[in-house]
C-alpha cells in the first residue's frame, strides 16, 4: 500500500458482548489510500466496555503513527474516555473523581501509549441507527461475540 502526504486513516470499531460480563467480541474496519483491513477478535468472559476498548486499541495498532486517523465509535465511555477524562485519571494517579481507581485501567493505559503523539479525530455515532459502516462492526463484533460464546458453551443473545 502506498500512502501519500495527505492521506487518512477511517476507521470504524465496535465491541459486543453476550451479557455483562460474558463472551464479547470486537471489530475495527480501517480504510487506508483505498484499502479496507478488517480487525476482528473475541475474549470468553469480558464486559462490553473492555471490547469497545480494544477494538480501538487494535484499530491504532493497525494504522502507522504518523499517519492522521479518524475513528468512528458508539461508545462514549471510549471517547469521552480519550478525549476528556483520561488527562485527570492520569494527573490523579489513575484514580477518577471519586478517588475510586479508573476501570480497565490496563486498557486505558495503552490506548493512552497508542494515542500519544498522534493527530486523532474522534467521531461519535450514534449505534443501532442505521449508519452502514457501524452497523457492520457491529455485526462483525457480534459474530465474534457468538463464536466466543459457542466456544464456552455459553447460551444466551447479545445485548
Amino acid at each position: 500500500m502506498t500512502i501519500h502526504q495527505n492521506e487518512q486513516a477511517i476507521v470504524y470499531t465496535d465491541g459486543a458482548c453476550l451479557g455483562n460480563p460474558g463472551p464479547g467480541g470486537y471489530a475495527a474496519v480501517l480504510t487506508i489510500a483505498g484499502e479496507e483491513q478488517i480487525i476482528v477478535g473475541r475474549d470468553p468472559s469480558t464486559t462490553n466496555n473492555k471490547m469497545e476498548m480494544t477494538a480501538a486499541i487494535k484499530a491504532l495498532e493497525a494504522v502507522p503513527h504518523s499517519l492522521p486517523i479518524i475513528i468512528h465509535s458508539d461508545s462514549q465511555y471510549v471517547i469521552k474516555g480519550a478525549t476528556q477524562w483520561l488527562r485527570g485519571w492520569k494527573a490523579k494517579g489513575w484514580r477518577k473523581a471519586d478517588g475510586k481507581p479508573v476501570l480497565n485501567q490496563d486498557l486505558w493505559m495503552q490506548l493512552d501509549g497508542l494515542i500519544s503523539g498522534r493527530k486523532i479525530t474522534w467521531q461519535w455515532v450514534k449505534g443501532h441507527a442505521g449508519h452502514e459502516q457501524n452497523e457492520r462492526v457491529d455485526g462483525l463484533a457480534n459474530t465474534e461475540a457468538q463464536m466466543a460464546a459457542m466456544a464456552v458453551g455459553f447460551v444466551g443473545r447479545v445485548r
